[in-house]
């Protein structure tokens, strides 16, 4: 017993010189029969520390994944170079059908679709009972102050309306999938189809962006409006679903009716029938020529399968049913 704490012991005051070392590690794998298993210097500090210090250097060296190793072997320029790094991430570079680069970082061109345009936009959930009651005199009373402070300005009021309708789906796609992770079950799909409607709201918003400049009061409008919206929808929703759906289906309605006013203002030329924003061209795959009329026929498409959506959630709920056992309208704009 005694020999072999001394052999172990002699074997440690050898070893202990070379820790101290910036070359230890390497020369320690040298050294053994497994191989080279490390081929950097590696500072006594630790292998994560080391990963920071790389990165540090090629930083001094020429920006953020400067060389071509720390890169990944990116050679596309310095704008590719400057996000790809070293730990190899780099993005893809897309193009379009026609061969030209895809500029969008926020969604592909697998993403992009041709809109429904046939969609019966006249349908209404006709209230039959309290809880449809209050939803729908719950959205009127929301569309009075609405309608006083953007008056026929509908390029500005799409673009409020749009801040406010992509809450819906956000909240309750994160809360289906907590309820997912928490009962360990299946979602039937309805986490993705919700949080599909919520991006689709948000391009929505971006398309407006380049039509209506918001001035900064009516950013601070937006900030204000989505802070109360958010917290009041996410309650509502935890406490009643089919309450919260019924309410955004008829949020849809109103949006369709404002598209549709929209769409009257343009025919009469009270609102210049501009060129369609880039986006709007690529993300509805619209003819290089499309103009606004066409986005905001599209984006009432939209606003008509969203309401269709959330009215048909809310039935299922309203029968005694909780959404995983209807599959979930994926894809369905």
């Amino acid at each position: 017993m005694f020999s072999s704490k001394k052999l172990v012991g002699s074997m440690l005051n050898q070893v202990r010189p070379h820790l101290q070392s910036s070359s230890s590690i390497r020369s320690l794998f040298d050294q053994s029969g497994n191989g080279l298993l490390l081929k950097t210097k590696v500072p006594a500090i630790g292998m994560r520390r080391a990963s920071t210090l790389t990165l540090g250097e090629e930083e001094e060296k020429g920006g953020l994944g400067g060389s071509s190793a720390a890169a990944g072997g990116n050679k596309d320029g310095p704008e590719q170079n400057g996000v790809a790094s070293y730990w190899g991430v780099s993005p893809n570079k897309l193009v379009k059908e026609d061969g030209t680069e895809w500029k969008w970082k926020s969604f592909r061109p697998w993403e992009a679709y041709e809109p429904d345009m046939s969609i019966d936009l006249t349908k209404h959930h006709k209230p039959t009972n309290m809880m449809d009651k209050f939803a729908y005199w719950t959205v009127k009373a929301l569309r009075y102050p609405t309608d006083v402070f953007f008056q026929r300005r509908y390029g500005c009021r799409a673009m409020m309306l749009e801040t406010v309708a992509a809450v819906p789906g956000m909240v309750g796609g994160m809360l289906l999938h907590f309820k997912s992770l928490r009962r360990f079950e299946h979602s039937g799909g309805w986490i993705k189809a919700l949080l599909e409607e919520a991006e689709n709201e948000r391009v929505h918003l971006m398309t407006f962006m380049e039509v209506a400049k918001p001035k900064w009061y009516e950013r601070a409008l937006v900030i204000g409006v989505q802070g109360v919206f958010f917290n009041a929808y996410f309650l509502s929703y935890m406490i009643s679903p089919k309450l919260s759906h019924r309410i955004v289906g008829y949020l849809e309605e109103e949006a369709i009716h404002s598209y549709t006013e929209f769409l009257k203002e343009l025919d009469k030329g009270t609102i210049e029938n501009v060129k369609a924003p880039a986006i709007a061209i690529d993300y509805w795959r619209l003819p290089s020529d499309a103009t606004l009329k066409d986005v905001v026929m599209v984006v009432r498409a939209d606003e008509a399968h969203h309401r269709d959506v959330n009215h048909f959630a809310s039935d299922i709920h309203v029968q005694g049913h909780e959404l995983k056992e209807s599959a979930a309208p994926i894809g369905y704009h």
